[in-house]
């Protein structure tokens, strides 16, 4: 392989060392000519050095990939510095990636040749996108990892049949509604609901139909309380709902909306429609009671009081005078 002689002596030296980096060199006339091809980027093309001298990049290049390789040398000529680029090339062995400097170097003669040094980065840049899927699935996993953990930790606070927040998590935030409607002179209901006796032969399927009950009854309080209301299912049969900053008429016609709703409501299994009904009492803060005892026990003997009379109605809690 000739090199024609170059006005800076160390070139030569330069083209060894640049070989045992792994870098190829490739040189060409202005006409755009290869007079210089290292070995290794002319197997890289898939050709011999001796193909390749002489030839230009349209003899070896997809039109793209020689429209590409002219930019970057005509930016290099405009510079008139060391300019570097990356190209990406179809090969026989696929695409290959290469990272390209550029610099124009002068012949004794007084003409310009381009010298090139290509280094393939193909093998680096599959490291690189291999890490970068590998990250993004490793994101994946930890925002699957975490809604599974917000599910379970949501799923420990909630009933499982229907829906509803479970004791525990109602009690800590009928405090919380306690003390702050203490502290903001303001007033909130407490409703406690049970599921009325079943009144036909539906009641004989048993335990499925009593969860299909629930699961209706479950959907019809989540869809009836606000983001800041609070419904529960606080014993085996009993159920309640805090309604914030409600006062006892608005919460008695709220509850007998639902009321309806549930006496109107289609639950269906094996074919047979179920209905229920249901009854529920009612009371409120200050006014009924003056602490978090007081109001529950209001709210659960007006509930009895409503089963008392037969169920499928909404019963208010008596004032007592003098309470405290």
């Amino acid at each position: 392989m000739y090199l024609p002689h170059l006005t800076d002596s160390s070139v030569p030296f330069l083209l060894q060392s640049l070989h045992r980096c792994d870098v190829s060199i490739t040189v060409k006339d202005p006409s755009g000519r290869f007079i210089y091809v290292g070995d290794r980027i002319a197997d890289a093309w898939g050709h011999s050095v001796a193909k390749v001298l002489g030839m230009t990049d349209t003899e070896f290049f997809q039109p793209d990939e020689v429209e590409a390789l002219r930019t970057a040398e005509l930016k290099t000529n405009g510079l008139g510095t060391l300019h570097a680029a990356e190209h990406r090339l179809q090969l026989r062995g696929g695409k290959h990636e290469f990272k390209v400097w550029r610099m124009l170097l002068q012949v004794e003669d007084g003409s310009t040749c381009l010298f090139a040094a290509w280094s393939d980065v193909t093998a680096q840049r599959q490291s690189e996108l291999q890490l970068q899927h590998a990250l993004v699935q490793l994101e994946q996993q930890q925002l699957a990892l975490e809604a599974l953990r917000r599910e379970t930790q949501d799923q420990s606070i909630r009933d499982h049949a229907t829906g509803l927040f479970q004791r525990i998590h109602f009690d800590d935030q009928l405090r919380r509604e306690l003390d702050l409607s203490a502290r903001e002179h303001r007033e909130f209901a407490l409703v406690s609901i049970a599921v009325d006796p079943p009144q036909n032969p539906a009641h004989a399927l048993g335990t499925p139909a009593y969860q299909r009950v629930l699961e209706s009854l479950g959907r019809l309080l989540r869809s009836n309380t606000r983001a800041m209301d609070a419904s529960c299912r606080v014993e085996e049969e009993r159920f309640a709902v805090l309604l914030s900053g409600v006062g006892l008429a608005t919460a008695h016609a709220r509850m007998e909306g639902l009321r309806r709703q549930c006496a109107t409501q289609i639950v269906v299994l094996e074919g047979r429609d179920l209905g229920f009904s249901v009854s529920m009492g009612v009371a409120s803060f200050p006014h009924i009671a003056q602490n978090e005892d007081a109001l529950v026990k209001a709210s659960v003997s007006a509930l009895h009081e409503a089963q008392r009379r037969g169920g499928n109605q909404v019963t208010l809690a008596s004032i007592r005078l003098g309470s405290s």
